[in-house]
């Protein structure tokens, strides 16, 4: 430097570009603008008044421009202080061994964020901005080219900024198309990948990378809900330009995975990014033009799929007249990619794809439809195409309800245009990451809150009768039905005993019965209550239509698979109304679903089985049978009444309308069964260790010897079956973990009211007095002393017709003869039946002076 009575600006060797305005302007030096060291310095052509036109700056290019590069003796010193160590210390290294540690020096600052300029983010300060000119930063990008820096690291050295969110006016998808926004984007998310830790200190991305690694896979979830809490700009782009969001995240990704593991490149030549939680859920039908090329979540069942395919992912092509290699291309998913001309011979082809050259990649399509239970009445069911790409193929199949994450985007389809004119475009989404339902997110909606009523509610002594009375309530009667649906919904336990031989756990139950009697109002119910379900019909639904079916894809001509009624209602319900009304051909189409709950499939040269796990309800009329049940009619016009709109007008209270009811339970509110039914399905899976297992077995036996004695329909390994599946779902109604006596009774009553009331009546007279015992199982006693007071009534007007040829208009049973009955089943006191609303909805009364039972006609 100049010593402290002048203010010279010197520039360093090998430039000298000193401002000339600064020497005639120092303060401190008193010399004429024209002397012999100033001219010099300032050239010729210096003119009076430039010092008024020094901040406009000067042209420092003209004529005698290298007369500033000359050796000026008394300007050229420079500080020594320090440099003696330095000199020492680098005059031992060898060019090679310098170099190699100035790029082990770099590579630390640009690590730890100490580069001068450039720190973690590669942010840099403002004042800094003057620093370095344009020109200064050339000549450093030329030193930089001269020691042999690579493209990638000159990459990296490319200035950022600290404030990513201020777009300057650019739109998302330009703003981060730029190098400078690309590059703090790569390199936050790659920090983010590095440093990101759960509430145990755990670090989130390295087990994740292991556990990929260790299967040779190149997904890497990343959850979106930790994305937005740790850098919540990238999270705020990435909806909004997922394409470029995801492929400057794919590049950050691949480098800390081959940072972890250098070699693994050679397994997987990309790493892709796939986003989980996002936290807004699109509905199928509601997606708009406001979605396109947005980051979407969707749900819905798989509804067929192709084949997978090779895609072009990178082509290379052979110019056929000078066999000049021309690319890369990269194919884009719209439109296809093709050279002009040959840039070696400039002919315009033909040009042959270079099979070694070019890479391919898997390619796979499937629509997805609307789940079943989400459709409303009246409505299609909408359903939408997902390419899937890569490691996704193969990921999902027909009939499986799958959340998928994805980029919304539109294509041309000439089909579309040719019928709705031009210019229509078709939309697709293109697969980003793909979860099962069955994979954990069932039970996901349920809350802290649900979880603790359900838990609270399991504990209430009489559960089990409260959700049988809660199973269709506006339907009068019916308790075996109502506990059979139930028992249905909650379902047993599937068994794969060394996963050979599938034991399922679902119960299949047909519903016989004359018309009007509320058998499809069951089934509606079960379609509202179910978390998944799907409705038909026998006379409107073919086998293929319940099964699966063949057919080719419109435009691309390739066969593909569709899924029917079971299969779309996998891991659920299916109901079938009008079950009678099918073909025979049809009927026995289902039976390998029912029993084995697979279809397998062998046409058009597709060969391959698809999973109907599912619940069967069918609903049948018997053969030429009708019964006119009094209180039904009473409870349907009840009904009637209760709802009618006019009641609300014309002032008159619901309450005074009650409605007849065998149950003096109180129900359970719809929606909590519903989330109560999908815990227990969920979470709840009972063992079979504390089953009495003697007790099944006297019962098969007791059974089989009074069908074989009374000609009835004869019982089979499958009616044991039955009763155990029937034992585990009235566990899962407890809560239980295993299954106990009560269970196993409550299951042995079921089968046996089913078994029973399919025999004729002789015989079913005879096994219910063989079998009373099992059948007064938990049986409300009112129930019990109902049944048999109708007994003693129907005994009495047998006896009055024979006798008289006529039947009063009331008839009077001695009290006597309904106590006798009552302690046959260790019922002693009837003072409570005479009491109850069930008592008096049937029409009796008791006279207790008299003693006498009455009941009017």
């Amino acid at each position: 430097m100049a010593d402290s009575s002048e203010s010279f600006h010197v520039a360093t060797s090998p430039s000298r570009t000193s401002r000339r305005g600064d020497l005639t302007s120092s303060p401190g030096r008193d010399l004429p603008p024209f002397e012999d060291e100033s001219e010099g310095m300032l050239g010729e052509g210096h003119l009076p008044g430039e010092e008024e036109e020094e901040d406009d700056g000067e042209e420092l290019i003209g004529d005698g421009m290298e007369r500033d590069y000359r050796p000026i003796p008394a300007l050229d010193r420079y500080e020594v202080e320090g440099l003696d160590l330095d000199d020492e210390d680098l005059s031992e290294l060898s060019p090679g061994a310098r170099a190699a540690a100035e790029e082990a020096m770099r590579r630390r600052d640009r690590e730890q964020g100490l580069s001068g300029r450039l720190r973690r983010g590669l942010l840099y300060d403002s004042e800094d901005e003057d620093d370095e000119r344009p020109a200064a930063r050339r000549r450093r990008l030329a030193e930089r080219a001269a020691e042999g820096i690579t493209d990638a690291e000159e990459d990296e050295m490319i200035e950022s900024i600290e404030n990513l969110e201020d777009m300057k006016g650019h739109t998302v998808r330009e703003w981060v198309s730029m190098a400078a926004p690309r590059l703090e984007i790569y390199n936050r998310f790659k920090n983010f990948l590095r440093t990101h830790v759960d509430e145990n200190g755990h670090n989130v991305f390295k087990e994740k990378i292991s556990d990929m690694c260790k299967e040779n896979k190149e997904s890497l979830v990343v959850n979106y809900e930790d994305l937005a809490a740790r850098e919540h700009v990238l999270a705020y782009f990435l909806p909004e330009a997922p394409a470029e969001m995801l492929k400057i995240f794919d590049e950050a990704a691949k480098e800390v995975v081959l940072a972890m593991y250098p070699k693994y490149d050679r397994i997987a030549h990309e790493i892709h990014v796939r986003i989980c939680n996002l936290p807004l859920v699109e509905e199928i039908r509601s997606l708009r033009q406001l979605h396109l090329n947005q980051l979407i979540r969707t749900s819905g069942v798989v509804s067929s799929c192709t084949g997978v395919l090779p895609q072009l992912s990178m082509v290379k092509y052979n110019c056929n007249k000078c066999s000049f290699v021309l690319g890369p291309f990269f194919q884009s998913q719209n439109q296809e990619v093709k050279p002009g001309s040959c840039p070696e011979c400039q002919s315009q082809g033909p040009f042959e794809i270079n099979m070694e050259e070019t890479v391919y990649q898997n390619y796979q399509r499937i629509k997805i439809q609307e789940s079943p239970g989400k459709v409303a009445a009246g409505r299609l069911p909408r359903s939408k195409d997902a390419i899937l790409l890569a490691d996704l193929v193969d990921s999902c199949k027909p009939g499986d309800e799958i959340e998928l994450t994805g980029i919304y985007h539109n294509n041309y389809d000439g089909s579309l245009n040719m019928a709705n004119g031009f210019p229509v475009f078709a939309t697709v989404i293109l697969a980003n990451h793909i979860i099962r339902r069955d994979e954990g997110v069932a039970a996901a909606e349920l809350t802290d809150e649900d979880i603790k009523a359900i838990v609270s509610l399991s504990k209430d002594e009489r559960i089990g009768e409260r959700i049988f009375a809660s199973v269709a309530p506006s339907i009068y009667g019916h308790e075996d039905i109502k506990r059979a649906l139930a028992l249905a919904l909650f379902g047993g336990e599937p068994k794969n005993p060394g996963g050979k031989h599938k034991v399922r756990g679902d119960i299949n139950v047909l519903l016989c019965g004359d018309p009007g009697t509320a058998k499809s109002q069951f089934l509606k119910y079960v379609e509202k209550v179910a978390t998944r379900a799907v409705f038909t019909t026998g006379q409107g639904a073919s086998a293929v239509g319940l099964t699966a079916y063949v057919q080719r894809h419109p435009v691309s001509r390739e066969w593909t698979l569709e899924a029917g009624a079971l299969v779309l209602a996998d891991r659920g319900v299916c109901l079938i109304d009008e079950f009678d009304k099918m073909n025979d051909a049809d009927r026995t189409s289902i039976h390998e679903a029912m029993e084995q709950q697979s279809i397998s499939i062998s046409k058009a040269g597709i060969v391959t089985s698809l999973q109907a796990r599912c619940t069967v309800l069918a609903a049948a009329n018997p053969i030429g049978v009708y019964v006119n049940d009094e209180m039904l009619a009473r409870f349907v016009v009840g009904s009637h009444i209760k709802h009618h709109p006019s009641n609300k007008e014309g002032g008159v209270a619901l309450e005074e309308v009650v409605l007849p009811n065998s149950s003096d339970v109180p129900p359970i509110p719809q929606e909590l069964l519903r989330k109560y039914i999908l815990y227990a399905k969920d979470r709840v899976h009972p063992k079979l260790n504390q089953m009495d297992q003697d007790k099944v077995a006297r019962i098969y036996s007791d059974l089989r010897k009074e069908s074989m004695a009374t000609g009835s329909i004869p019982i089979t390994v499958r009616h044991i079956e039955s009763m155990i599946r029937m034992a585990e779902a009235h566990a899962k109604m407890h809560l239980r973990d295993y299954v106990l006596e009560d269970d196993v009774n409550m299951a042995i009553r079921v089968m046996l009211e089913s078994f029973i009331d399919t025999q004729k009546f002789s015989v079913m007279r005879s096994m219910r007095k063989t079998f009373a015992r099992y059948l007064a199982f938990r049986r409300d006693n009112n129930e019990l002393l109902l049944f048999i007071l109708k007994q003693l009534v129907a005994e009495q007007v047998a006896y009055q017709r024979s006798r008289y040829g006529a039947q009063s208009d009331t008839v009077e049973i001695p009290e006597k003869d309904l106590q006798d009955k009552a302690r046959q089943i260790n019922i002693h006191s009837l003072s409570a039946f005479y009491d109850s609303d069930l008592f008096r909805s049937n029409k009796f009364s008791h006279d207790g002076k008299k003693k006498l039972i009455l009941q009017q006609f």
